[in-house]
């Protein structure tokens, strides 16, 4: 296959995508929460049974130990520390902000915040085309950091069997708690709760146009992460950037999904040509080259532009999930990008690093929601709680003020509050 590559004035068809909310999809996931909630553990056994079949009882609902046992005896020990370093990475930098309370007193007025985590959090791991262990990681390692006492994990079971790497993957994340379940039912069962799982304060992680779709109904009963649609890259080049590499990064994001969006915005056109020739001789090597393909010629190319700046345009108005920068001096570029999931600084930065490995989330907004959607990080699985508190000297020096601004508002009582005070202490 070829990709197209544009000129600035042509691309807009190419920059054109939101998160769609389909009405056949919406109807099917309104009925599925509907369900659970009526009817708890049977109707996520029946969804199973339905959409990954599955047969599930209450007795083997919930992941056991056992099945723990097994999934480590089929993971290989050198693949095993792998999982283990990137666990200490991913760890480790969402530890590194802490939950920092801000309380200031002056004047005998004490004003600020203490931060405390959610009780509870349900993280939800796809197990789709390929299962996707580094998304256990990458959602339940911020809602550890963050001091989260109870943390579930849902992921989807093939034939009653879950991934192996998954569930050695949450073990290693320190998650007791796993449920064979996905769709909309695994987010109507961690929203509402079922007679097997008990509901949860927070739901986060990736999913399909149904997980997604569910979570955004059931805000409001919980809170959420964000709203997912289909991966997407954009790679910021210039006449520097080696096309093999930047024609591998388009690929390692086109082969997630036919939905994925990869694209380049260059100010060379012989990199552009360059680029567009090697997708095409790389594609031939890979195991899924049929959904790079069909991914590429949907949602994918390459844009050529008169400068990084307007480059830097461009990636402001998409707001990409993942941003590589590319080019000679990517320092010097960043502080014109305003919207993106994360940015990948230079040539040897490549995608799949955060993916995996770095420590930095790969759970992040696409569709153009990182215009006010942020990264999976710590703060999701934390509130902040405002602190109050007055000496009678503050509350007297403040005292007509606040009935002044209450009486303008009707509200009597709430001036009395503070007149009350006032007249005993005047006495």
């Amino acid at each position: 296959m070829n990709v197209k590559i544009y000129e600035k004035k042509d691309c807009a068809p190419l920059l054109e995508r939101a998160f769609a909310e389909r009405e056949k999809e919406l109807a099917a996931v309104r009925a599925i929460l509907a369900d659970v909630r009526k009817r708890g553990d049977a109707a996520v056994f029946d969804c199973e049974r339905k959409f990954d079949a599955t047969e599930l009882t209450a007795d083997n609902f919930r992941v056991s130990e056992e099945e723990i046992a097994a999934a480590y005896e089929a993971v290989s020990p050198e693949l095993l520390e792998s999982l283990k370093r990137a666990v200490r990475n991913i760890f480790a930098y969402h530890s590194r902000a802490g939950r920092k309370d801000n309380v200031v007193t002056e004047d005998g007025r004490t004003t600020g915040y203490v931060v405390r985590p959610v009780a509870s959090a349900g993280i939800y791991a796809p197990g789709g085309t390929a299962p996707l262990s580094s998304s256990v990681l990458m959602g339940v390692l911020p809602a550890r950091a963050a001091g989260v006492e109870r943390i579930v994990l849902a992921t989807p079971a093939k034939n009653g069997v879950v991934a192996p790497l998954t569930l050695v993957a949450a073990r290693e994340c320190g998650v007791r708690e796993i449920y064979k379940m996905g769709g909309a039912q695994a987010v109507a069962a961690l929203a509402y709760g079922t007679q097997s799982v008990k509901k949860v304060d927070v739901i986060a992680g990736p999913g399909n146009i149904y997980v997604t779709l569910a979570k955004k109904e059931v805000y409001g009963d919980v809170g959420i992460d964000m709203l997912a649609g289909p991966s997407e890259i954009m790679i910021v080049a210039d006449e520097t950037a080696d096309p093999v590499y930047v024609a591998a990064d388009m690929l390692s994001q086109a082969e997630h999904d036919v939905l994925a969006r990869a694209i380049v915005v260059t100010t060379s056109r012989v990199l552009a040509e360059k680029t567009a020739s090697e997708v095409k001789t790389q594609l031939a090597a890979l195991g899924r080259r049929a959904i790079a393909e069909t991914s590429l010629a949907s949602s994918g190319g390459i844009i050529v532009v008169h400068s990084l700046e307007e480059a830097a345009e461009l990636v402001n108005a998409v707001a990409p999930e993942h941003l590589e920068l590319y080019t000679r001096d990517p320092e010097a570029l960043l502080p014109q990008i305003r919207h993106a999931g994360a940015v990948f600084m230079g040539g040897y930065t490549p995608e799949p690093v955060g993916d995996y490995f770095a420590g930095p989330d790969h759970i992040l907004p696409t569709s153009g929601s990182a215009k006010f959607f942020q990264v999976l990080n710590e703060d999701v699985f934390t509130r902040k709680m405002s602190v109050i508190s007055y000496t009678k000297e503050a509350l007297r020096e403040d005292a007509a003020d606040i009935m002044r601004l209450a009486r303008s508002e009707q509200l009597d009582a709430h001036a009395n509050a503070v007149a009350v005070r006032m007249q005993k202490e005047n006495r």
